[in-house]
């Protein structure tokens, strides 16, 4: 490849922080229109590597050029200035501005609103992603959102725009609208830099692939001549475990929910309106939908967190809606959120003192009120080494690991309590391949012990893999739960996108 071609050239960056070389001497490079997949494991280096070159992190060493020319942006400004966008993993958006609001507070100089508008409503149509500048945010899907974002970043006219988990929140139908739109900017010649975890969207979309494994690039390919296992194999070193099980019959119902109607706390969330279903002991259920549809609210009705109407939640056919999330615990119903750090675990308290926030009763971590910090200490170490979490020990703070290996902690914790009802919330979300496979495997295990699982996602890979039936929730209301095995990905995308009662719902085993 020649200079002249290249628009962006990484050479020998390194980054190190305390205990951890995030960046070890990493070269690659980026033509314009090439759409270029940065792939690795949780903690190989990825979210280091991009914000140094949208300004976020200086480079220890080494050195980048921008079309030949030394490129050292200070902060994100000046990575604007020269021509690079990036729309994060995580929306930065105020849910109480309207559409033109949230672009206009990401833009340098923002024109008036009524002329962002107009440029809002063209750029939008130009590339297929249709807005309503005047929608507030907080009434906006997930999908909508993300829009919001690549809108912004389509303003200023980027030559390279990163792409950071683009898909985590987005329906099938959704996905293939988005490839369409980066198609065409690639066509047009922008450059685009994309993190995924989901590797046949990466060789569906991407013309190459770096591959990261400990901070140092690995390999470089083009995805398309590999399958996703060996993509998957060359980030992780070795052969990628696939999750399975031996079949089982299933036990007793473990949790019935019968009309349960609770309204969300959240003024822009969505309110759980009639939601019926049953679960038995041993099976595993997965729940789709796009995000903002009920899945937080969902996990809240369940873990205790939100109270329920007298009848609408039955654990074991004991009456739980009454009950908190500590009580509920002692019965056997443990919950991991979606949002791991600040809801999950608390950011700066240590691994050991994060698993004593949900431990304490089933693990008797606690006597006469005082916590018995060496036996919590013990159950945090059990937790590391089953999931293998990577960190230097149980006294670091939760915020200093990746979010892949938190989420090991944080799954870890609730399945080594061993409940009769696990309800999770995206466990794999932002996780790395290898990752995502233990805990899937670890779902599925405790499954097989006679377990109830309850699995919301918004990965239908994941769904698939490891659900006996599947449910997809849409503002709020739940579809009949259907045997998975029957339902192909195009049904179980309409059925995410309000399809209840159409002949989707009625597809039998």
């Amino acid at each position: 490849m020649d200079n002249d071609e290249t628009l962006l050239a990484v050479e020998g960056v390194t980054k190190a922080y305390p205990g951890v070389i995030a960046n070890d001497k990493v070269s690659f490079s980026v033509t314009p229109g090439e759409v270029h997949a940065l792939l690795g494991e949780n903690g190989a280096g990825k979210s280091t590597l991009v914000k140094m070159i949208y300004g976020l992190v200086r480079p220890d060493s080494g050195r980048m050029l921008w079309k030949g020319a030394p490129y050292e942006p200070a902060t994100p400004h000046a990575a604007r200035s020269t021509g690079v966008a990036m729309v994060f993993q995580h929306f930065s958006l105020f849910e109480a501005l309207n559409v033109a609001e949230n672009v206009a507070l990401g833009m340098e100089d923002p024109p008036p609103m009524r002329q962002l508008s107009e440029r809002i409503r063209k750029v939008s149509e130009t590339y297929g992603l249709p807005l309503d500048p005047d929608r507030l945010v907080g009434e906006l899907s997930a999908g909508e959102r993300q829009r919001v974002e690549i809108i912004r970043c389509l303003l200023q006219d980027p030559k390279l725009l990163i792409m950071d988990e683009p898909t985590s929140v987005l329906t099938p139908q959704e996905v293939l609208i988005l490839f369409e739109t980066l198609r065409k900017l690639s066509h047009e010649g922008t450059a685009i830099l994309y993190i995924s975890h989901k590797l046949e969207e990466i060789r569906s979309l991407c013309d190459s692939a770096t591959i990261l494994r400990l901070g140092k690039v690995v390999g470089t390919t083009n995805p398309r001549e590999s399958s996703a296992r060996e993509l998957a194999e060359m980030m992780v070193g070795q052969t990628l475990h696939t999750p399975s099980r031996d079949s089982a019959d299933l036990g007793d119902v473990v949790l019935e929910l019968t009309n349960l109607s609770v309204k969300s706390s959240n003024p822009f969330g969505t309110s759980l309106k009639a939601v019926s279903l049953s679960v038995q002991a041993g099976e595993v259920l997965g729940i789709g939908g796009v995000a903002g549809n009920g899945q937080d609210e969902l996990l809240a009705a369940l873990s205790g967190e939100s109270l329920a109407p007298r009848g609408a939640v039955k654990l074991k056919g004991q009456e739980i809606g009454h009950l908190g999330p500590n009580a509920r615990r002692a019965l056997g119903l443990l919950a991991a959120p979606e949002e791991r750090l600040g809801h999950a675990a608390a950011p700066d308290m240590s691994l050991t003192e994060n698993a004593a926030l949900t431990g304490t009763i089933r693990r008797n971590l606690a006597k006469n009120g005082f916590i018995n910090w060496s036996a919590t200490e013990d159950f945090a170490n059990e937790i590391i080494k089953a999931f293998d979490v990577r960190t230097p020990g149980p006294h670091n703070a939760a915020r200093s690991l990746s979010g892949g290996n938190l989420q090991k902690f944080v799954i870890g914790r609730e399945v080594l309590q061993q409940p009769d009802l696990l309800v999770v919330n995206q466990p794999t979300w932002g996780v790395d391949a290898s990752a995502a496979a233990d805990i899937r495997q670890a779902l599925l295990d405790i499954a097989a012990r006679g377990a109830a699982v309850i699995c919301i996602s918004q990965d239908l890979d994941e769904l698939m893999e490891i659900s006996d039936r599947f449910a997809a929730l849409n503002e709020g209301r739940l579809t009949s739960p259907r045997p998975a095995k029957t339902l192909t990905v195009d049904e179980i995308g309409l059925m995410m996108g309000g399809a209840h009662d159409m002949e989707v719902a009625h597809v039998d085993a």
